[in-house]
C-alpha cells in the first residue's frame, strides 16, 4: 500500500508532531506568512545551486509582479528533513518545496521510472527527458497528492566512493559496506550489485567512513567534496549509476489561492530558474572535480553494461503498472534523439 504524506494528526508520532509543530513555529516566529510571500524549504546549504534556484525564482517573481510576490528560502533543514516538509507543504505549511524526487516514490509510483539505476545514459539525456512530456507527466501526477510539481533542478551523476580501491566490475562490490539513504530502491540497487547497503544519514557518513563502520557510499561530486568524504574514502568509480532530480513542489491549497495570471506567473518563473540552477551545477561540479582530483583521489571511468545487467530483477520489482513501464520505454527512447 502507498503511504501519503498528510496523515491524520493521530497517526503522527509525537516526534513527528513537534518537528512539524517547529516548524510551524519558526515560520510564524520570522513573521513570512503573508499572502505575497511564498515560504520555501530546502536541505542544502544557502550556497547550494537548488537554494540559489529557488532564490532567483523569487526574484523573478518580484519582477514580474511588481513586487507583489516573493519567496523566502529556508535552507540547511531548518524546517525538517524532506519526509518532514512535505507533510507541512501538504497541508498548506509550506508554500514551495524543493526536494529529491526518491522521497516521492512511496507519494506517487510515477516518480519511480526517473529514480532507476542506469535508467538515464547521461546528464543531457535526463534533462531533455524531464524538459518533455514525460516529466510533465510526471509533475502532472502529484497534484493529486496535494502538490503542484513545478519544475526539475539537477542532482548530478552518482557513483560509488570506497576506502579499498577502484570499482571496474560487480564483482569488486562484493561484501563492500556501502552508505545508502533510508530508500528501498537504494537499498535494492546496492544488494542487487553484490555489496552490503547501511542507510544512515548523510550527515554520518564522514565518521562512519573514519571509523571504518561503512566502507563507501554513493554520491555526486559535490556531496564528496563538500562533506570531505573524499579523505577517509580516497577511490572514485565513475559507475554515474543514478540522475535522480530534484523536484520544486508547491502546496496544492497554496496553489489554489492564486489568480489564474499569477499561476501563470508561478510557473514561468519556476521553469525560468532551470537554466539558472544548471549553469550554478555545473560550475559547481566542475569546481568540485577540481577540489578531488587536486586530493589525489583516484578516480576511474566504468564500462557501465556490467552493472546495467544485474538491475533487470530489480527494475521488474519496482515497476508494478503498465504506466510505469510505458514511461521507462518512453525514457529509454529518448537516449536515441
Amino acid at each position: 500500500m502507498q503511504r501519503g504524506v498528510n496523515p491524520t494528526p493521530r497517526l503522527l508520532s509525537a516526534s513527528r508532531r513537534t518537528v512539524l509543530a517547529g516548524g510551524a513555529a519558526l515560520l510564524a516566529s520570522c513573521g513570512m506568512r503573508l499572502s505575497n510571500v511564498f515560504t520555501a524549504a530546502d536541505t542544502h546549504p544557502t550556497d547550494y545551486p537548488t537554494v540559489q534556484a529557488v532564490d532567483y525564482l523569487g526574484q523573478l517573481l518580484a519582477e514580474r509582479t511588481g513586487g507583489r510576490l516573493g519567496a523566502k528560502v529556508y535552507a540547511g533543514g531548518q524546517l525538517g528533513n524532506e519526509r518532514d516538509t512535505l507533510e507541512i507543504t501538504t497541508f498548506g505549511g509550506l508554500d514551495l518545496n524543493r526536494v529529491n524526487a526518491a522521497p516521492l516514490n512511496s507519494i506517487e509510483p510515477l516518480t519511480i521510472p526517473i529514480c532507476l539505476p542506469f535508467v538515464f545514459g547521461s546528464v543531457d539525456h535526463m534533462r531533455r527527458t524531464l524538459d518533455g512530456d514525460v516529466g510533465e507527466e510526471i509533475l502532472a501526477s502529484l497534484t493529486r497528492h496535494g502538490l503542484i510539481g513545478l519544475c526539475y533542478y539537477d542532482s548530478g551523476a552518482r557513483s560509488f566512493y570506497n576506502s579499498r580501491g577502484p570499482i571496474q566490475s560487480p564483482e569488486d562490490m562484493k561484501g563492500l559496506k556501502l552508505r545508502v539513504p533510508g530508500s528501498d530502491l537504494y537499498i535494492g540497487m546496492v544488494r542487487a550489485l553484490g555489496a552490503d547497503p547501511v542507510p544512515m544519514p548523510l550527515d554520518e557518513v564522514y565518521q562512519s567512513l573514519a571509523q571504518g563502520v561503512i566502507d563507501g557510499a554513493e554520491n555526486n561530486w559535490p556531496s564528496l567534496e563538500s562533506g570531505r568524504h573524499y579523505e577517509a574514502a580516497p577511490f572514485y568509480s565513475l559507475t554515474e549509476h543514478l540522475f535522480t532530480p530534484e523536484v520544486l513542489v508547491m502546496s496544492k491549497i497554496s496553489w489554489d489561492k492564486l489568480s489564474p495570471e499569477d499561476k501563470q506567473v508561478m510557473r514561468r518563473s519556476a521553469k525560468d530558474s532551470v537554466p539558472y540552477m544548471r549553469n550554478l551545477w555545473d560550475a559547481r561540479e566542475a569546481s568540485s572535480r577540481e577540489v578531488i582530483l587536486a586530493a589525489g583521489v583516484e578516480v576511474n571511468t566504468v564500462d557501465p553494461a556490467p552493472f546495467t545487467e544485474l538491475m533487470t530483477g530489480m527494475w521488474d520489482e519496482f515497476l508494478t503498472t503498465p504506466q510505469q513501464h510505458d514511461l521507462v520505454e518512453r525514457i529509454l527512447a529518448q537516449r536515441e534523439s
